[in-house]
């Protein structure tokens, strides 16, 4: 039973020091994302995390750039040790400068991959708790996580393909969250009897910056369109003037044909209604550890430390590969509230994955065009 620096303080939530979780569930993770944008489709698109797999002993760190039609990822894995206040795997760490406000994410150059950043967060709005998710699968419990959400700015450098960007804390925004629980990680377990199981998994979670006000919302649904989390919350930057509930949800998503992506939509909170137009979809499960590659999973053994990089061409990514995850887009908003229109931007997260009966879709690969021409 070993000690690291956070057992001196009163943080313990079981009798037993603070690397070790109160359950022995396999699938437990701990985990921070980002999104970091330029506003713009010409502007690179970063998408970076790091996760930490204590049953595992695993921890592992991407990040991925959308350019241009390229995708430039870096990705590591190492051994996890007993401090978990160390947020470093390789060349990649993150120090929480200020928390729930601000955080440095840092990228070391490096020959296996063309990225490196030295880029520092800073939140917006107050950081602001999503519903919880959970779920069970045949009696096990699959997901039972906790997560908060929050939008914010960059500053620092941002190098890709051997150009540097300067991030001025203006221009450059983004959101991040942090989520820690059970949802599966790390090499694939035998199927067993949910192999028999087919269910769809519709996702739809905005995170949307205006000027006086952040939106978030998450609204998962099962094959037959009933919802299995949704909430929305409307998050002043003024803290004084706290938090909105907002709803209940409803979406009208315009799709590309011969796929599943989302050009634009219209979703409804109540009584604000939000238009949504895509600006660059970010394909940013390949290669980072979202399930799309059969060798990199998060919080898959690796090794010691292994440190690798990938790139890809947005038109010769696997046409099927593309359905069995969501895509973050970045995307333009116009919310309309008795009247009165307020524009902002911010992430549109889609992945209607498998048969979704509202949409249409009976399977895991038909698409939006093969639908019409059937019907």
């Amino acid at each position: 039973m070993s000690l690291s620096p956070f057992d001196d303080y009163p943080i313990h939530q079981i009798a037993d020091v603070v690397r070790h979780v109160g359950t022995s569930d396999r699938n437990f993770y701990d985990r921070y994302y980002f999104g970091c944008h330029g506003g713009r489709a010409d502007l690179p698109y970063l998408i970076t995390g790091l996760g930490v797999y204590p049953n595992l002993g695993v921890t592992d760190a991407f990040a991925s750039v959308r350019v241009g039609e390229d995708i430039v990822v870096f990705r590591a894995s190492r051994a996890l040790g007993d401090d978990r206040a160390d947020l470093t795997v390789g060349p990649y760490r993150i120090e929480v400068l200020e928390g729930l406000k601000k955080v440095r994410l840092i990228l070391e150059p490096g020959s296996e991959y063309d990225l490196a950043f030295d880029i520092t967060y800073t939140g917006e709005i107050p950081a602001s708790l999503e519903p919880g998710h959970y779920q069970r699968q045949l009696g096990r419990v699959m997901f039972d996580t906790s997560r908060f959400a929050q939008t914010g700015t960059w500053t620092g450098q941002l190098t890709v393909g051997g150009t540097t960007h300067e991030l001025d804390g203006v221009n450059w925004s983004g959101n991040r969250d942090r989520s820690w629980g059970i949802r599966p990680v790390g090499e694939g377990e035998p199927a067993g009897r949910r192999a028999t199981l087919a269910g769809g998994f519709f996702w739809l979670y905005n995170v949307i910056s205006f000027p006086e006000y952040s939106i978030v919302f998450i609204n998962q649904e099962d094959e037959h369109g009933n919802k299995v989390v949704s909430g929305a919350r409307r998050v002043w930057r003024d803290p004084a003037k706290g938090i909105d509930e907002l709803g209940p949800i409803a979406h009208d998503i315009t799709l590309v044909p011969g796929t599943r992506e989302a050009s634009s939509a219209v979703i409804t909170l109540g009584d604000i209604t939000i238009k949504a137009d895509i600006v660059l979809p970010h394909y940013f499960g390949f290669g980072t550890g979202y399930g799309l590659d059969a060798d990199w999973r998060h919080g898959m053994w690796q090794g010691d430390l292994v440190v690798q990089g990938k790139r890809y061409k947005t038109a010769e990514l696997d046409a099927t590969l593309k359905l069995l995850c969501p895509v973050d887009n970045l995307a333009t908003f116009t919310a309309t509230e008795n009247g009165v229109e307020t524009h902002g931007s911010g992430l549109f997260e889609f992945g209607p994955i498998g048969p979704h009966k509202p949409s249409g879709f009976t399977g895991f690969v038909d698409t939006h065009q093969e639908r019409d021409s059937d019907s």
